[in-house]
């Protein structure tokens, strides 16, 4: 069985990983979604939920306020009675009496309900006149002559209203006369609901018209909502341009402006896929093309070496076309940003395996291919495959472009505040003018006589920021008359307080 190669395991790997995230996607499925909510409906809640939630404390203060306002008249008219009353206690051989004419008992009506009922005592609690049942209030207190005070109390099962009062008729050695009168509560009960009635009553009709207004209103407000979510709804799936702005509320135009950046950002997704796809289909075209080539060749008649001769060339096609297959796939799988979680890893360790994984291929090239390690463990935030990968574009890189008998040295090394992996060879070098493009997809050096497809440097970008590192190119250390590359790349050292699983 032929060995699989660091680039094939990394391939399968990326669509292993690619079937699992299908997987986990579907499994989730939109029973896990949240429930879709509606703009009008939260903002109907936040406004009429505190509207009903008070309207039974305006009632319950109706109420209290009417009980109040039914109160004023009727105990003006038990203090009027009181006043009457004692207009007709006079003082008479040392002691109070009572001299009521016949109008007056006939207005009191004692005893008769919805009446007043009234009760006089003497300055040693001797009755004088009224009802001596009428109960007394609880707490009489010292005498105030002049001041009518107001309790309330039950009178034969009903419920009544007193007002008393003393009168202080100067006899010497002797208490004020205390008068009481008492109404019972039907009429002002009455009277309350009535003020009732005509408070709530009208906020049974009002209240539902309110919230009809309301609810017009807010309709009225999203209306540019819908009108958005329309002309939404009527573009090309293809039309990424931007919305317009000045058509929306001032209100919703951050979100416009978010949604116009998103778009921004899709196309630009749009245009890159595009462009790769394009490119990729025409770097495909060529090995194609020669592996049809060399198979028409084997299949005319031809000696045995000629077929051997065409049989080895597409050996040759298919490698190559597998490895451009490969790289394309690892390229996609490092511009996935939910490809894979970065954990603590020693990128000590893996510069190391990965490094005699390569001295075979190496020895063959008559190249000498060395490792400079930190001399311990240098942890980094870090997806072992990926930088495994990283590593071996960097080694395969320079393989190509070291000549016979050159030297490369991968180095890993700590400083202040990163860990830095270099590859360095002694090869031609790449121009200052240069630096940056070969990091684009099937850049090429002009005048470069080794094979590749162009994907090698790109790739290390793509895996570089997806762990938030740095990449330079910088002139290598003279091993030969040629100048020479490194290529560094520095990452941010792993804080042991950091969480332990950084998903990207």
């Amino acid at each position: 069985m032929p060995a699989t190669s660091p680039t094939e395991s990394v391939a399968h790997e990326a669509l292993n990983q690619e079937a699992l995230d299908a997987m986990r996607g579907g499994a989730k499925g939109p029973s896990f979604a949240p429930p879709q909510r509606s703009l009008l409906g939260e903002i109907l809640d936040w406004m009429l939920a505190p509207l009903f939630l008070l309207w039974p404390m305006s009632v319950a203060i109706t109420y209290v306020v009417a009980q109040n306002i039914a109160n004023v008249p009727y105990d003006g008219t038990l203090a009027q009675t009181l006043h009457t009353l004692s207009r007709h206690i006079h003082a008479q051989d040392g002691r109070a009496v009572l001299r009521l004419n016949d109008s007056i008992r006939d207005v009191l009506h004692p005893g008769e309900t919805d009446s007043i009922f009234w009760l006089i005592q003497g300055s040693h609690g001797e009755v004088l006149g009224g009802d001596s049942s009428l109960p007394l209030p609880p707490d009489l207190g010292p005498p105030q002559p002049g001041t009518v005070l107001y309790t309330e109390n039950t009178l034969r099962g009903f419920d009544v209203r007193l007002a008393y009062t003393w009168v202080d008729l100067h006899i010497p050695q002797t208490q004020p006369v205390f008068l009481v009168v008492a109404e019972t509560m039907e009429k002002r009960t009455e009277l309350a609901n009535d003020i009732i009635k005509g408070v709530i009553i009208p906020q049974f009709i009002v209240l539902p018209v309110a919230v009809l207004l309301v609810w017009f209103g807010l309709s009225r407000g999203v209306a540019p909502l819908n009108a958005l979510q329309q002309r939404l709804r009527a573009r090309r799936p293809d039309d990424l341009s931007p919305i317009d702005e000045g058509a929306a509320p001032s209100e919703i135009a951050p979100l416009v402006g978010a949604m116009n950046e998103l778009l921004d950002r899709l196309s630009a997704n749009v245009q890159a896929q595009k462009r790769f796809v394009a490119d990729a289909a025409h770097q495909l075209k060529t090995p194609l093309a020669g592996l049809r080539t060399q198979a028409e060749l084997a299949l005319r008649d031809a000696s045995p070496d000629e077929m051997q001769a065409s049989l080895r060339q597409l050996i040759m096609g298919s490698e190559r076309a597998t490895r451009l297959v490969n790289q394309l796939l690892l390229l996609a799988r490092a511009e996935n940003p939910h490809s894979a979680g970065l954990t603590s890893t020693d990128l000590d360790t893996i510069a190391h395996e990965q490094t005699l994984q390569w001295v075979p291929q190496a020895l063959n090239l008559n190249t000498d291919l060395g490792f400079e390690g930190a001399h311990g463990p240098l942890l980094i935030a870090g997806n072992d495959i990926l930088l495994a990968e990283l590593l071996n574009n960097l080694i395969d890189n320079a393989l190509r472009y070291t000549p016979s008998g050159g030297h490369i040295t991968v180095r890993v090394r700590r400083s202040t505040k990163h860990a830095i992996l270099e590859v360095e060879d002694s090869g031609p070098g790449i121009a200052t003018e240069e630096r940056e493009r070969v990091f684009d997809r099937f850049y090429r050096v002009l005048g470069t006589q080794a094979e590749g497809s162009g994907l090698g440097l790109a790739i290390v970008r793509e895996i570089s920021q997806k762990h938030h590192a740095q990449v330079h190119i910088l002139e290598g250390t003279s091993h030969s008359d040629l100048s020479g590359t490194c290529i560094r790349v520095q990452f941010p050292l792993y804080e042991s307080n950091e969480s332990p699983l950084l998903t990207l």
